[in-house]
């Protein structure tokens, strides 16, 4: 897999468009930060690890569950969820130019010198960094 951020997004992106409960997918440290961002901001539910506990089982890895939000309306909570910064093509912005997403109705999911971060946070600890993805 060329770019495991891109797949977390897709599969969220599709998860909810066929209104699924939650998803399932390989664990990594940076997804795994993604969905706690996700989660603070009230974009999900639930963000877990799921450790392998098969009894007899030798080896296995452990996953990433992300329990997703939808609104009384049966509408999912996150309308667009989209990777800015590629493999082929990274974004980079500085402290003065942190985008702002649908005029701080979105979050644009940032990572910095000091971690992953949102847009208002890097705004306001004056830090920029790599554009990760935007989410509204």
């Amino acid at each position: 897999m060329t770019d495991p951020i891109a797949d977390m997004f897709t599969r969220i992106r599709n998860a909810s468009a066929v209104k699924k409960a939650e998803i399932v997918l390989p664990l990594s440290k940076i997804k795994l930060e993604i969905a706690k961002i996700m989660e603070k901001e009230g974009w999900v539910k639930k963000a877990e690890v799921l450790s392998p506990a098969t009894p007899g089982k030798k080896a296995g890895f452990d996953e990433l569950r992300i329990v997703l939000k939808y609104q009384k309306s049966g509408r999912p909570s996150i309308s667009t969820i989209k990777r800015i910064s590629k493999p082929g093509l990274r974004i980079y912005v500085d402290k003065d130019h942190v985008p702002t997403v649908l005029n701080n109705f979105g979050i644009a999911i940032l990572s910095t010198s000091r971690g992953l971060m949102t847009n208002r946070e890097a705004r306001k600890e004056k830090i920029g960094g790599e554009v990760l993805g935007e989410i509204f």
